[in-house]
């Protein structure tokens, strides 16, 4: 298979400098406010974006120091598969988020609940509609036990480069 390529569309800016003490999710970042500043060549394609209360970000780990098939969760002592947690080294260090909107001005988002290092190159956008995107979960595996951990989880700062 041919490689795959992707170019920014445009940069996160949050108040976490460094992945240390960043949240882990954006469930765990309530109310903690970032921009996303599109690049001038991408900032038709927000025509319309104000109409969304919500939005997803897919982002670069760009901090994250290669990938394991399998490590050890923040919120967990065991080890797991990769792809049964959202750990940034990973094969593809790609990150998705679901953030709030709250502002759009010209080529600059104003968001919410953003648990995303500062700096992150972002990759691309979507609407965030609950009836596409919002499921009746029945099992969430290792997480069952540990997610009410979640809102006081940070970094630690292992999966720095």
């Amino acid at each position: 298979m041919d490689e795959i390529r992707y170019k920014p569309i445009g940069i996160i800016h949050s108040p976490f400098k460094e992945l240390k003490g960043t949240p882990i999710q954006p469930a765990g970042a309530r109310g903690i406010n970032g921009t996303v500043e599109i690049f001038p060549e991408y900032g038709e394609g927000l025509r319309d974006i104000e109409g969304f209360s919500h939005i997803i970000l897919l982002y670069h780990f760009h901090l994250s120091k290669g990938s394991k098939l399998v490590a050890r969760p923040y919120m967990d002592k065991e080890e797991h598969g990769i792809f049964a947690m959202g750990g940034p080294s990973r094969p593809n260090p790609i990150g998705i988020s679901a953030v709030c909107l709250l502002k759009v001005e010209e080529n600059m988002l104003r968001i919410q609940d953003v648990d995303i290092v500062d700096g992150t190159p972002l990759l691309d956008i979507k609407p965030y509609v609950r009836e596409f995107d919002a499921r009746e979960v029945e099992k969430v595996g290792w997480l069952e036990k540990n997610v009410h951990k979640l809102s006081a989880s940070r970094d630690n700062g292992r999966f720095t480069r």
